[in-house]
Protein backbone atom coordinates (compact mmCIF):
# COMPACT_ATOMS: atom_id res chain seq x y z
CA UNK A 1 0.00 0.00 0.00
CA UNK A 2 1.11 3.57 -0.63
CA UNK A 3 1.73 5.77 2.41
CA UNK A 4 1.59 9.42 3.28
CA UNK A 5 1.37 11.75 6.25
CA UNK A 6 -1.77 13.87 6.37
CA UNK A 7 -2.89 17.03 8.10
CA UNK A 8 -6.20 18.81 7.68
CA UNK A 9 -7.01 22.32 8.93
CA UNK A 10 -9.91 24.73 8.71
CA UNK A 11 -8.94 28.01 7.05
CA UNK A 12 -10.68 31.34 7.27
CA UNK A 13 -9.06 33.19 4.36
CA UNK A 14 -8.84 31.09 1.19
CA UNK A 15 -7.22 33.89 -0.86
CA UNK A 16 -4.49 34.59 1.69
CA UNK A 17 -3.64 30.89 2.01
CA UNK A 18 -3.63 30.55 -1.80
CA UNK A 19 -1.06 33.35 -2.00
CA UNK A 20 1.15 31.85 0.74
CA UNK A 21 1.16 28.41 -0.86
CA UNK A 22 1.61 29.89 -4.34
CA UNK A 23 4.91 31.44 -3.25
CA UNK A 24 6.18 28.04 -2.09
CA UNK A 25 4.73 25.84 -4.82
CA UNK A 26 6.39 24.39 -7.88
CA UNK A 27 4.40 25.59 -10.87
CA UNK A 28 0.77 26.54 -11.17
CA UNK A 29 -1.93 24.67 -9.24
CA UNK A 30 -4.45 22.25 -10.74
CA UNK A 31 -8.15 22.89 -10.17
CA UNK A 32 -10.05 19.62 -9.68
CA UNK A 33 -13.79 19.07 -9.13
CA UNK A 34 -14.30 15.99 -6.95
CA UNK A 35 -17.43 14.09 -6.00
CA UNK A 36 -16.62 11.50 -3.32
CA UNK A 37 -19.09 8.83 -2.27
CA UNK A 38 -18.15 6.97 0.93
CA UNK A 39 -19.31 3.42 1.56
CA UNK A 40 -19.81 1.50 4.77
CA UNK A 41 -16.48 -0.18 5.46
CA UNK A 42 -15.58 -1.78 8.80
CA UNK A 43 -11.78 -1.90 8.29
CA UNK A 44 -11.03 1.64 7.14
CA UNK A 45 -12.62 3.94 4.60
CA UNK A 46 -13.76 3.20 1.08
CA UNK A 47 -14.64 6.02 -1.28
CA UNK A 48 -15.33 6.42 -4.95
CA UNK A 49 -13.99 9.68 -6.33
CA UNK A 50 -15.71 10.83 -9.51
CA UNK A 51 -13.52 13.19 -11.54
CA UNK A 52 -15.49 13.06 -14.81
CA UNK A 53 -18.31 10.98 -16.30
CA UNK A 54 -15.74 8.49 -17.61
CA UNK A 55 -13.04 8.82 -14.95
CA UNK A 56 -12.94 7.94 -11.30
CA UNK A 57 -10.88 6.34 -8.56
CA UNK A 58 -11.88 3.79 -5.96
CA UNK A 59 -9.79 4.51 -2.88
CA UNK A 60 -9.45 2.39 0.24
CA UNK A 61 -7.52 3.95 3.12
CA UNK A 62 -6.75 3.54 6.79
CA UNK A 63 -5.93 6.58 8.90
CA UNK A 64 -6.39 7.39 12.57
CA UNK A 65 -8.85 10.16 13.46
CA UNK A 66 -6.50 12.55 15.25
CA UNK A 67 -5.53 16.18 14.86
CA UNK A 68 -2.03 16.87 13.60
CA UNK A 69 0.19 14.78 11.36
CA UNK A 70 -1.04 11.22 10.97
CA UNK A 71 -0.02 8.27 8.80
CA UNK A 72 -2.38 7.12 6.05
CA UNK A 73 -2.13 3.90 4.07
CA UNK A 74 -4.07 3.67 0.82
CA UNK A 75 -4.80 1.71 -2.34
CA UNK A 76 -6.19 3.40 -5.45
CA UNK A 77 -7.88 1.71 -8.44
CA UNK A 78 -8.99 3.68 -11.49
CA UNK A 79 -12.37 3.21 -13.17
CA UNK A 80 -13.89 4.38 -16.45
CA UNK A 81 -17.44 3.91 -15.09
CA UNK A 82 -17.73 5.75 -11.77
CA UNK A 83 -21.54 5.98 -11.87
CA UNK A 84 -21.95 2.25 -12.48
CA UNK A 85 -19.42 1.41 -9.78
CA UNK A 86 -21.14 3.81 -7.32
CA UNK A 87 -24.47 2.07 -7.92
CA UNK A 88 -22.95 -1.39 -7.45
CA UNK A 89 -21.07 -0.46 -4.27
CA UNK A 90 -24.10 1.33 -2.82
CA UNK A 91 -26.21 -1.80 -3.34
CA UNK A 92 -23.49 -4.06 -1.93
CA UNK A 93 -22.28 -2.04 1.06
CA UNK A 94 -24.52 0.98 1.56
CA UNK A 95 -23.45 4.60 1.22
CA UNK A 96 -22.09 6.44 4.26
CA UNK A 97 -22.22 9.90 2.70
CA UNK A 98 -21.11 12.07 -0.14
CA UNK A 99 -18.65 14.96 -0.27
CA UNK A 100 -18.54 17.43 -3.14
CA UNK A 101 -15.59 19.76 -3.30
CA UNK A 102 -13.44 21.87 -5.54
CA UNK A 103 -9.78 21.18 -4.90
CA UNK A 104 -6.87 23.43 -5.77
CA UNK A 105 -3.78 21.21 -5.84
CA UNK A 106 -0.29 22.62 -5.31
CA UNK A 107 2.95 20.63 -5.16
CA UNK A 108 5.70 21.57 -2.70
CA UNK A 109 8.47 18.98 -2.93
CA UNK A 110 6.94 15.60 -2.15
CA UNK A 111 3.87 17.20 -0.56
CA UNK A 112 0.49 17.64 -2.15
CA UNK A 113 -1.16 20.76 -0.69
CA UNK A 114 -4.91 20.88 -1.26
CA UNK A 115 -7.01 23.99 -0.81
CA UNK A 116 -10.50 22.49 -0.62
CA UNK A 117 -13.82 24.30 -0.92
CA UNK A 118 -16.19 21.71 0.54
CA UNK A 119 -19.91 22.06 -0.18
CA UNK A 120 -21.75 22.49 3.11
CA UNK A 121 -18.56 22.87 5.19
CA UNK A 122 -16.35 25.69 3.96
CA UNK A 123 -12.65 26.02 3.21
CA UNK A 124 -9.89 23.66 4.31
CA UNK A 125 -6.22 22.98 3.75
CA UNK A 126 -5.00 19.41 3.55
CA UNK A 127 -1.39 18.21 3.31
CA UNK A 128 -0.37 14.83 1.97
CA UNK A 129 3.35 14.23 2.44
CA UNK A 130 3.91 11.28 0.09
CA UNK A 131 6.43 8.86 1.59
CA UNK A 132 8.97 6.95 -0.48
CA UNK A 133 9.44 3.27 0.37
CA UNK A 134 12.62 4.06 2.31
CA UNK A 135 11.16 6.98 4.30
CA UNK A 136 9.83 6.67 7.82
CA UNK A 137 6.60 8.24 9.07
CA UNK A 138 8.74 10.41 11.34
CA UNK A 139 10.47 11.94 8.31
CA UNK A 140 7.09 12.78 6.78
CA UNK A 141 5.83 14.22 10.07
CA UNK A 142 8.88 16.51 10.19
CA UNK A 143 8.06 17.81 6.70
CA UNK A 144 4.42 18.36 7.67
CA UNK A 145 5.38 20.16 10.89
CA UNK A 146 7.73 22.44 8.93
CA UNK A 147 4.95 23.33 6.49
CA UNK A 148 2.54 24.04 9.37
CA UNK A 149 5.07 26.51 10.73
CA UNK A 150 5.83 28.14 7.37
CA UNK A 151 2.12 28.60 6.64
CA UNK A 152 1.41 29.90 10.19
CA UNK A 153 -1.34 27.36 10.86
CA UNK A 154 -2.48 27.30 14.48
CA UNK A 155 -2.89 23.89 16.12
CA UNK A 156 -6.43 24.85 17.13
CA UNK A 157 -7.37 24.93 13.42
CA UNK A 158 -6.37 21.28 12.89
CA UNK A 159 -9.19 18.80 12.55
CA UNK A 160 -9.26 15.10 13.31
CA UNK A 161 -12.07 13.90 11.04
CA UNK A 162 -12.76 13.26 7.39
CA UNK A 163 -15.01 15.71 5.52
CA UNK A 164 -17.74 13.06 5.35
CA UNK A 165 -17.73 12.78 9.16
CA UNK A 166 -17.95 16.55 9.58
CA UNK A 167 -20.84 16.72 7.09
CA UNK A 168 -22.65 13.79 8.71
CA UNK A 169 -22.28 15.44 12.13
CA UNK A 170 -23.90 18.58 10.70
CA UNK A 171 -26.53 16.58 8.82
CA UNK A 172 -25.36 18.23 5.59
CA UNK A 173 -23.91 15.43 3.50
CA UNK A 174 -25.24 14.94 0.00
CA UNK A 175 -27.15 11.68 -0.24
CA UNK A 176 -25.60 9.17 -2.60
CA UNK A 177 -28.98 7.85 -3.74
Amino acid sequence: MARNIEIKARIDDFSAMYEKIGLMAEGLPDLIDQDDTFFICPHGRLKLRTLAADRGELIFYQRPDQAGPKPSFYVLTETADPDGLRNTLTLAYGAAGRVIKQRTLFMVGQTRLHLDRVKGLGDYLEFEVVLADNETPEQGIAIAEDLLEKLHIDRQELIDQAYVDLLNAKGKHTRAD
